[in-house]
């Protein structure tokens, strides 16, 4: 790659299972024109998904393919991007576990995700050891490429700034060694799932960018609306509608704004607003499709391999600063 070195961007997704409109909006949108301002390492974040799934990892390798196949078909490009697998990456773990030693427990039991998904997630045993530590082997997946952009939601400032403050602590101790990662903020883009609630993998209420039209007709015919909204003949209010956030983000302005009228006069249904949701739905993924089938699992393994070994440089050259740096 011929960018800036300089103008460096990381980024990570963990293996769980295929990815819906949510990640396409909230992450992939914003990650594909980076790759060509920047010099951008893209890795699948397969160790991170050993923190809350450790007790089953059958399908692991399987998501690893699917999460890749996802990233090209949205435009994710091997020649102008680095694509690569965490767990091949050992410097990963290594520096992990040296930013570990200086990590205060403090920094990682006042972490709100911690305290929070400790709470919903109930059918899974979170009080382990990686689990708390987390944010650690994300402030090494970031550092050891010492970008100075990290691509984040505002929802992530709070994990990005512990991984500042880790690598202030770092620098602290040893020298200036690595340069504090500048959060690159994506614009907000609220996707509801089909029932109203977060759209998310384990509620099954998403809509998958590898679905085809006849997966999602019948997602979107049962889909909630305007709750209020019991006959066309009722005004709607599009800002409470479960459908609408996707007009805004699939439909042109002007689309957007006759939905509104149609459905504020009642003047249009929602069966014909849910029609034209799924006409502009399939404009947006037939290309996406087109591309996700000209890979095969061969080429997949390749463009990891590729990858793996490009990071691996990178991450070498960190290893070797930080391990001279720490007298090691």
């Amino acid at each position: 790659m011929s960018h800036d070195p300089t103008m460096r961007t990381v980024s990570g997704m963990r293996p769980t299972g295929p990815l819906h409109l949510g990640h396409y909006f909230g992450a992939l949108k914003n990650w594909v024109p980076m790759q060509d301002s920047m010099s951008a390492f893209f890795f699948v974040a397969d160790l991170h998904a050993l923190t809350s799934d450790y007790a089953d990892t059958s399908r692991l390798r399987g998501f690893v393919h699917e999460l890749v196949l996802d990233w090209l078909a949205a435009g994710l490009d091997p020649e102008k991007s680095v694509i690569f697998q965490q767990s091949k990456v050992h410097e990963h773990a290594e520096l992990g576990l040296l930013l570990g030693m200086i990590t205060p427990v403090s920094w990682l039991e006042r972490n709100p995700t911690y305290k929070e998904q400790q709470q919903e997630i109930t059918n899974k045993d979170l009080g382990n050891y990686g689990f708390l530590g987390y944010p650690v082997l994300m402030a090494a997946d970031i550092l050891l490429y010492r970008p100075k952009w990290v691509p984040v939601g505002q929802d992530q400032l709070p994990h990005l700034e512990l991984t500042r403050e880790i690598a202030r602590r770092f620098n602290g101790f040893y020298g200036s060694v690595f340069p504090e990662p500048e959060a690159r903020l994506t614009p907000a883009a609220r996707c509801p799932g089909l029932d109203g609630r977060k759209m998310s993998k384990s509620y099954g209420n998403g809509i998958y960018l590898r679905d085809t039209m006849d997966d999602i007709v019948p997602k979107v015919r049962g889909m909630f609306t305007d709750p209020a909204r019991l006959r066309k003949s009722d005004p709607g209010n599009p800002d409470v509608c479960n459908l609408f956030p996707y007009h805004i983000l699939l439909s042109s302005p002007e689309e957007c704004a006759e939905i509104r009228e149609g459905c504020t006069k009642a003047t249009l249904g929602c069966v014909e607003c849910k029609k034209i949701f799924m006409r502009n739905l399939e404009t947006f993924l037939e290309p996406l499709h087109q591309r996700r089938a000209t890979y095969t699992p061969a080429q997949i393994d390749e463009i990891l391999a590729d990858g793996d070994k490009r990071a691996r440089v990178e991450a070498k050259a960190t290893m070797d600063i930080v391990r001279e740096a720490m007298h090691l």
